[in-house]
């Protein structure tokens, strides 16, 4: 590892340019120089190199497989077909493993290497997407409700996000000089950074809007969370928590996830200057000298949520008014067709694992790509939009091409809609192995086996159709949102997860340890006679978290704050 601090390079790098230029250009390596490896998350990269074949590439002398993952900002995951498809060949051309949708709605290329990580970005940015921001200790990309009806209240939700999202963009020239050969202006090392200043964020920075009674985007485990108030169909303004975040260290009890705070409404007009106030507290509040401790959720527990408010509005320049009423139904996504508002209609997809690829029998890149092909078609109508729970929204069809849309969906295989158990189409899981370097033990490869024997239990007790939330992750650091799943096993080491139990359907309260670093046999072991009083015990619509809360089998951690809402 480098010897400097993340800090440390951060400060040096000339705005994010450091010696990126030289490390692409060096043909010994296909990895990056140590700092630049840093460096690089901010232009929405990471290095990575494959770990099913690195004890094998170290016997015969060689270095690790190195390749790079690049990570799209989309807002609210949403693409036009025409995009849709630039985005296909691109991942067809440079990357492997086809397309994957992520939790925060963007798309991920992987396995690109070095050689071709310019030409990747620039065919990117061809499709008028870029990936500036998308990784790195700088606001990430941000999340939107997908699952509403489409409204004129849900687009303006959406626009606001967009424009929040572009307003808290780094200044830097450095993304298009080095990706896009812009003509580096003398001095532009010194750019001014208004909204993150010298040395960026202190780590990263998540922002939701979730719209009721929808909680897709699980709106509490973000840093920062707007949830839309809708009053007789129109937006009169968003509720404002602070402080979610679900990353984590194995035995460390000054790290745990944490669920946002509500603390007052703003109306559609004050969330550009709330959304600054508050990321820009963090830059100059936030722990710089204990990384593992720098999300916006330490500085609030550290500070005081009321002292972290009364900085917010002395830096927006406004009090912010009380909270309105609302409510949560689930944080699932909702599956099928469903009609808007002006007669268009809207298909959710169930994508395992956000993976998108022709292979093991599947056809879903192909059959995802004629679907591109009617929208373009149609007047150039519809449009993509990627769920936060990793699933994707065909959007904004015409009545008249519904069937169109279904043929495809029936010959490609992606139906699994109609078919899956609750349990399957609601689970999630981080990518992992082979390529996350923090990955302690299988998730998405992991994910179809396991739940098919969760599934196996729920038919032994009669709960086959019961909706239950289950996550995977491979490590702590949470980008599966595991601490949100009512079951969730959390990787300690290969084979070996701690099971988590508890959370609700609404996305509001956090799990908590039921049994610690136990293999398949004892988790399953753990979980039957669980499921066995489930069956017996629950009340009427009764979620198996809340029983279990209820029947006092897990209690909820008192240091982590519960989300009370009226």
């Amino acid at each position: 590892m480098s010897a400097h601090s993340v800090e440390d390079i951060k400060q040096d790098s000339g705005r994010l340019r450091g010696t990126l230029l030289a490390s692409l250009a060096n043909p010994i390596t296909g990895a990056l120089a140590e700092d630049d490896q840093t460096l690089i998350k901010y232009h929405g990269s990471y290095q990575q190199d494959d770990r099913d074949i690195r004890e094998e590439r170290r016997q015969q002398k060689l270095e690790p497989a190195f390749s790079f993952m690049i990570r799209t900002r989309t807002p609210g995951g949403v693409v036009t077909p025409e995009q849709w498809l630039k985005l296909d060949r691109i991942a067809t051309t440079f990357a492997e493993r086809g397309l994957r949708i992520t939790t925060r709605q963007a798309f991920q290329f992987h396995g690109v290497i070095k050689g071709e990580l310019k030409p990747t970005m620039q065919a990117i940015n061809a499709a008028l997407i870029d990936t500036l921001a998308a990784c790195g200790d700088v606001n990430r990309n941000v999340a939107v409700a997908a699952n509403p009806l489409q409204s004129q209240a849900h687009a303006a939700v959406f626009a606001q996000a967009a424009a929040l999202s572009e307003h808290l963009l780094p200044n830097t020239r450095a993304y298009y000089e080095i990706w896009l050969d812009e003509e580096k202006v003398a001095g532009s090392g010194e750019e001014v950074e208004p909204i993150y200043g010298q040395a960026y964020l202190p780590r990263k920075f998540k922002i939701g809007f979730a719209i009721p009674p929808y909680n897709d985007v699980d709106v509490y485990a973000q840093d920062l969370g707007f949830i839309a108030i809708i009053e007789d169909g129109k937006l009169v303004g968003y509720n404002v928590s602070v402080g979610g975040g679900m990353g984590a260290s194995h035995g460390d009890p000054e790290t745990y996830p944490r669920l946002g705070d509500v603390i007052g409404f703003v109306t559609p007009e004050q969330v550009i200057a709330v959304g600054e106030a508050v990321v820009t507290a963090q830059r100059d509040f936030g722990n710089r000298a204990v990384r593992k401790r720098a999300r916006l959720k330490y500085t609030i527990d550290d500070r005081g949520l009321d002292w972290f408010k009364a900085e917010v509005e002395r830096r927006a320049g406004f009090a912010l008014d009380a909270a309105r009423d609302f409510a949560f139904a689930h944080n699932n996504d909702r599956f099928g067709w469903v009609e808007g508002e002006d007669g268009r209609w809207h298909l959710t997809l169930r994508i395992p694992s956000g993976r998108i690829w022709d292979r093991d029998g599947l056809s879903h890149l192909t059959g995802l790509r004629e679907i591109a092909r009617v929208l373009v078609k149609s007047s150039h109508t519809g449009e993509f939009r990627m769920t936060p729970n990793q699933n994707l929204v065909i959007a904004g069809v015409p009545a008249s091409e519904r069937w169109r849309i279904d043929a495809l969906v029936s010959s490609h295989g992606l139906g699994a809609h109609t078919t899956a158990t609750p349990t399957r189409l609601n689970a999630l899981a981080c990518v992992a192995l082979p390529t996350c370097g923090l990955a302690m033990a299988e998730a998405e490869r992991y994910l179809p086996e396991f739940v098919g024997k969760v599934e196996t239990l729920l038919d032994t007790h009669g709960l086959r159709d019961m909706p239950l939330n289950l996550r995977i992750s491979g490590c702590p650091n949470g980008c599966s949102r595991p601490y949100l799943g009512e079951i969730a096993l959390v990787g300690k080491a290969p084979g070996r997860y701690n099971l988590m139990l508890g959370a609700d359907h609404r996305g509001q309260r956090l799990n908590t340890l039921y049994r610690e670093n136990i293999d398949e046999a004892a988790i399953l072991a753990a979980l039957d006679p669980l499921l066995a009083r489930y069956a017996g015990e629950r009340e009427s619509e009764e979620g198996f978290g809340d029983f279990l809360v209820r029947s006092q089998v897990v209690r909820i951690p008192k240091h982590i704050p519960v989300q009370v809402q009226a």
